[in-house]
């Protein structure tokens, strides 16, 4: 028996390889396929099945590009309808890898068509659970992305159902393998381990630990946050099939010269500069948008970015490729090229270029006293915000900036002010507002972390909110 858990850091998503007998099936695969073709190689198995256990909405699936490699089988659990071909389990259908067997439980209530499924050992045993986002380490799965015309309430009850009949009736020593980590938004607040069991999941779960339907209805549709803007449309490419990546990757990587980069620039066109924050942050070529490949790239593209408008791109030389299919796992196909040689390029060719002025906390201290038109502008989520920010500093989300009319009362004589949680966030929010036209702004390097240290500046609580 050969099990591999695959972790994809900036989507906190796992996907897994399980082997025996020279047959393989993978589980919940990201659209970069060559890790797998890779293990199926060094394990010396064909890879056999390919078993989604939902309709992702974080992620593209490379289920596609997969089986079209292989030939394996794409298996999807009842419900499922979907515009390319694959197997419909049912609820119970076995599945043999070698000497292994993978038994399929379905457990609406994350999704209608959600699936777990059972990994039985050579003896028949229960070994581990695949639980996609059903079961998470210490959380369960949403129950309010877009699955059928159910509301959040109605789904909740089907989770709660599932997990009551197909998983807490499981022995305890059973593996529990879920499809994400923590950082993920598919679900309020995952653990920080990516791997647990059945039994310290009925011990310490909270979705777990309730009995009674209505108390955990309750529980797991408080308190959720607004899901990130391009859940959606990753459903539904996962649904209807996408292009081959291949084919994403000789669109997306070609190489524009400065004078073409500039032809491009022209027309409406996105500038997507990937380097690191503190870089970017030094010059950039005017317009660009700042996401760090450092940092939870693929969630804030899709978050920020729009699927319909063509983008180029501006990275360190060398990262171009890594930029193209971390873009590609969120369901981006519209990347044109990329400045070649990068931003040295660019200044090498004696081109106007743009800069954010970086602050230290000391300095956001010394001045709010003596400027009446500072305003601090916090772009971490409201929860941070809530738990304690600067006083009288406007909360402005760094994932609600894609709507102008949320720019649109800055007035021109204020000084802004920006920060996020450690600076990663406050330049990606300080590209935005210069490619708006806002121009008279600084970002505070360190953000609240360091602020907070600082003893010139008042920090208050939502107290209200957090109780």
């Amino acid at each position: 028996m050969f099990i591999k858990q695959l972790y994809t850091n900036c989507l906190s998503e796992a996907a897994y390889f399980i082997a025996s007998g020279g047959e393989a099936a993978v589980i919940d695969p990201v659209r970069d396929i060559d890790d797998y073709l890779t293990l199926a190689k060094e394990q010396q198995v064909t890879i056999k099945y390919i078993f989604e256990t939902h309709f992702h909405a974080d992620f593209v699936s490379g289920h596609l590009d997969l089986a079209a490699a292989t030939g394996a089988t794409i298996v999807y659990g009842p419900n499922a309808e979907t515009g390319f071909p694959v197997y419909l389990a049912k609820d119970g259908e076995q599945f043999k890898i070698g000497e292994l067997t993978l038994q399929v439980l379905h457990t609406p209530g994350h999704t209608l068509e959600s699936c777990c499924y059972l990994l039985l050992d050579e003896n028949g045993q229960p070994h581990s659970l695949f639980t996609g986002d059903t079961l998470f380490v210490g959380d369960v799965g949403r129950p309010d992305l877009f699955s059928g015309n159910l509301g959040k309430e109605e789904l909740a009850g089907l989770l709660f159902d599932s997990l009551n009949t197909k998983i807490k009736t499981l022995p305890d020593h059973v593996i529990v393998y879920p499809a994400h980590g923590p950082g993920s938004a598919c679900g309020k607040n995952l653990g920080p381990d990516t791997h647990s069991t059945i039994g310290d999941e009925k011990r310490t779960n909270y979705a777990l630990l309730a009995t009674e339907k209505d108390a955990f209805i309750a529980a797991v549709t408080t308190d959720l946050t607004a899901p990130p803007s391009y859940f959606p449309v990753n459903a539904k490419i996962n649904k209807e099939g996408y292009n081959a990546l291949q084919a994403v990757m000789e669109k997306s990587l070609q190489p524009l010269s400065v004078a073409v980069f500039k032809e491009k620039m022209q027309r409406e066109v996105l500038i997507l500069d990937t380097r690191n924050a503190s870089e970017f942050a030094e010059g950039f070529v005017p317009g660009s948008i700042n996401i760090g490949l450092e940092g939870r790239f693929a969630e804030w593209a899709g978050s920020l970015l729009p699927f319909n408008e063509e983008i180029i791109l501006v990275t360190t030389p060398g990262q171009e490729e890594e930029t193209v299919v971390r873009l590609a796992r969120v369901g981006f196909d519209n990347v044109t090229g990329y400045l070649e040689g990068g931003y040295a390029a660019w200044l090498a060719a004696g081109e106007s270029r743009d800069l954010i002025i970086s602050v230290e906390p000391d300095e956001l201290a010394m001045d709010i006293p003596h400027d009446p038109n500072l305003v601090v502008v916090d772009v971490r989520k409201p929860a941070e915000y809530a738990d304690g920010h600067v006083k009288d500093a406007i909360n402005l989300n760094l994932s609600d900036m894609t709507d102008p009319g949320n720019l649109a009362d800055f007035d021109d004589n204020q000084n802004l002010y920006v920060h996020c949680a450690g600076g990663y966030r406050s330049i990606i929010a300080c590209s935005m507002l210069k490619r708006e036209g806002i121009h008279n702004l600084r970002n505070v390097t360190g953000g609240f972390a360091k602020i907070k240290e600082e003893k010139g500046i008042e920090i208050v609580q939502e107290k209200e909110v957090l109780n």
